[in-house]
């Protein structure tokens, strides 16, 4: 099968850490690799920001990553990109025609999913959406510093009416999307997985301080990511510290306004000697930080599906997660971790301590994520899963 996958915004070329790139980019490249795993031919098309890349860049056998000229050909923020997806949809639809007609085109994100519904019905090819993150949560949980477009939460309504399946990432998006008044019967529930192969408890490990436990936290350096909250909390936490892995290469954190709140912060609390902030990690290196953990803190105030903490269970790494979102379908409280309510450092605070004062339950919850990971969150069983859905809606478009 011939799979089109349009990511407006998140390149799987792209380096993980920075403001707009991170779970959504690296879903993106492994889902693709593993659908090729399978035999299906890929192509990934993404904005152009870089006027010296490629048109097309092999990413792996049976991967294809398309670069498309809509707007300047410079790295914009993502929720500027809008007016650049007609652009984007007829650019895209003139490769189908020319060269490369796909049995059928996944979109990864709202913008993307506007592009996709043009080019597929001006080339008549179904589409899949997943949406990564509604406007509706978003907007929810910011308020005035959500920076979407004011049209987002219409566009996205509109996208999951027209698209001929959404793939859901977990339960809690379900009843975000029949408040939208997408219709169930529309979605398929299929989960991000993870690269159980890279991501096991077996492999180098990065050095810790002696004498110290480590909690460890992978996020963006963002508000909404509650690393705030975990820095509050490890005042309760004696004995530990804390890793921050994540944002701005470690050479600009000095520079970074986020970084140096999160520094002011552990200052204020009294824990900046427990404190490290370590900036953006190569990819290749992020297993053996994962196994260097205790525990990792995962502490967002709101989540649409959180790669992270499958990544460190698979790694037989225990998770302190909020009972937000995504969270709550890949952390199984009281079996492959603890889940805590959002923005309350007391509470994940007592989480922390108390799991890492008790060897017998944290041994427990790192085997029992170990085979969560493999049973339920191998890539290769995810691909299966999709590609299916994707054979169901190609079959439909025939048919018609």
């Amino acid at each position: 099968m011939r799979i089109a996958m349009i990511s407006e915004h998140a390149s799987p070329l792209a380096a993980l850490g920075g403001i707009d790139a991170g779970g959504q980019n690296a879903h993106v490249a492994d889902l693709a690799v593993a659908l090729a795993g399978h035999g299906h031919q890929v192509r990934v098309y993404t904005r152009r920001d870089d006027p010296d890349r490629a048109e097309v860049v092999p990413m792996a056998d049976g991967v294809d990553v398309v670069h498309v000229p809509a707007g300047p050909s410079v790295a914009l923020p993502k929720d500027e990109l809008l007016p650049y997806m007609g652009e984007f949809a007829e650019w895209t639809a003139a490769d189908w025609r020319d060269s490369w007609k796909p049995d059928v085109v996944h979109a990864h994100f709202w913008m993307s999913g506007l592009a996709a519904l043009d080019a597929g019905h001006a080339c008549h090819v179904p589409v899949v959406q997943t949406f990564h993150a509604l406007g509706s949560v978003k907007r929810r949980y910011q308020g005035r510093a959500d920076t979407s477009p004011p049209r987002r939460i219409g566009l996205e309504r509109h996208i999951g009416q027209s698209a001929d399946r959404i793939v859901v990432q977990c339960r809690d998006e379900i009843g975000e999307l029949l408040r939208l008044g997408v219709s169930r019967s529309r979605m398929s529930l299929v989960p991000s997985g993870v690269d159980t192969g890279r991501f096991s408890p077996h492999g180098p490990v990065v050095a810790r301080r002696a004498g110290l436990a480590r909690v460890l936290t992978v996020a963006r350096l963002v508000e909404r990511k509650g690393i705030e909250d975990t820095i509050r909390a490890m005042h309760g936490v004696p004995g530990a510290e804390l890793v921050v892995v994540g944002g701005p290469p470690a050479a600009e954190l000095d520079a970074d306004p986020y970084a140096r709140r999160l520094r002011a912060l552990a200052r204020h609390c009294r824990v900046d000697d427990r404190v490290t902030l370590v900036g953006a990690v190569p990819a290749r290196d992020m297993p053996a930080w994962y196994r260097s953990a205790d525990v990792l803190a995962a502490t967002p105030w709101y989540e649409p599906f959180g790669l992270t903490p499958l990544e460190a269970m698979a790694c037989g790494v225990p998770v302190v997660a909020t009972e937000v979102g995504g969270l709550t379908d890949t952390v199984v409280d009281g079996i492959t971790g603890d889940l805590v309510p959002p923005r309350d450092p007391r509470a994940l605070a007592t989480a922390l301590r108390r799991l890492l004062a008790d060897d017998v339950r944290r041994y427990g919850y790192s085997a029992a994520a170990v085979d969560r990971a493999a049973a339920s969150y191998a890539w290769p069983r995810i691909a299966e899963r999709l590609a299916a859905v994707y054979t169901t809606v190609a079959e439909l478009e025939i048919a018609a």
